[in-house]
């Protein structure tokens, strides 16, 4: 009986440091993302934005709290309403309006579709949805290149 609680308290040590080793990685990872992201619009020359909506998205992404991240998202998605709405598409929800979108109408609309169900799932699962801050940015970074190629931030 000793020998199979040492080997219990064994592994479930052994498990904690990696999982601590894991967190500092991804950790580690998150911020030289970050860092290359700050460096790709430098080198780019990409200006602050203007659009009030996007600068709120971006506030929520530099946060720390993962509700915070998902509150970005959302602002993400109701600035890629507008959008539609500006462009011209009808429908009474940004899901209709995805629908009457063609690849030739409305350029990214495969990441436009990825984003918004990405949305739906945390509109709809709230706190039970699990969403890490290298997920975070990748969504956002889709949205960025949506309203980039509009013009739109």
């Amino acid at each position: 009986t000793i020998f199979f609680i040492t080997i219990i308290c064994y592994c479930a040590i052994r498990m904690l440091e990696i999982r601590k080793k894991e967190h500092a990685h991804h950790h580690h990872a998150i911020h030289e993302y970050a860092h290359q992201h700050e460096k790709e619009h430098e080198a780019h020359g990409a200006e602050v934005s203007t659009n009030k909506n996007w600068n709120k998205v971006l506030t929520y992404l530099s946060s720390d709290s993962s509700s915070d991240w998902k509150l970005a998202i959302i602002e993400a998605d109701t600035i890629l309403d507008f959008l539609m709405t500006d462009l011209g598409f009808k429908g009474q929800s940004l899901g209709d309006r995805l629908k009457m979108a063609s690849q030739e109408t409305f350029k990214g609309l495969s990441s436009a579709w990825e984003v918004h169900n990405i949305r739906n799932k945390i509109a709809h699962e709230g706190l039970a949805y699990e969403l890490s801050k290298h997920e975070a940015n990748r969504v956002i970074a889709l949205y960025e290149s949506i309203f980039r190629q509009y013009g739109f931030i």
